[in-house]
């Protein structure tokens, strides 16, 4: 694994991204979107998971995050997403009014017949300047603007943007 890619100092603040297996929309629905939220809020309570933003997009999920005192975020990313995968799989298997089942299952589908949900990698950025915090920041709140699902970053319910906006949120955040 290319050294830029691995989680650094532990207790940093890091930006990652982690993505459905090929890309696909299988977080369009709130309710597997609030699988990932009740997730990491968990993560925050149990885990010493430090949430300073957040974006949950329909197929990918952005975090600047960072591990409490004696953590690893690299251990806690990686016990929620096995917690989301199962949970959100099992939520699409469940759902009666999941019309994309016989379509979405097979996509992540591996030979073996096993399912994988997430890929593997979690892109972590070591964000060390101000300037480089700023510009993850923008860049995760304006992600929903940018893809056409609203007009202003706070009224994107699955974003930390309200949070920094001082308005209310789905999930804390510690702002930076």
């Amino acid at each position: 694994m290319s050294r830029k890619y691995k989680n650094h100092d532990q207790t940093d603040a890091h930006f990652m991204t982690y993505a459905t297996v090929g890309w696909v929309d299988a977080l369009s629905r709130p309710l597997y979107k609030d699988i990932v939220v009740d997730s990491l809020a968990h993560c925050q309570r149990e885990k010493g998971l430090e949430l300073f933003a957040r974006c949950i997009m329909s197929n990918h999920v952005h975090l600047i995050a960072r591990a409490s005192e004696g953590r690893q975020l690299q251990d806690i990313l990686r016990d929620h997403k096995k917690f989301t995968a199962s949970k959100i799989v099992e939520a699409i298997i469940s759902n009666p009014q999941e019309s994309r089942r016989e379509w979405l299952l097979p996509l992540l589908r591996r030979p073996d017949g096993s399912i994988r949900f997430w890929q593997h990698d979690l892109h972590p950025i070591w964000l060390r300047t101000p300037a480089v915090i700023d510009q993850k920041l923008d860049y995760i709140h304006m992600n929903p603007v940018n893809e056409g699902l609203v007009d202003e970053p706070q009224h994107y319910p699955y974003s930390s943007a309200a949070a920094y906006a001082g308005m209310p949120s789905v999930l804390s955040v510690e702002i930076i």
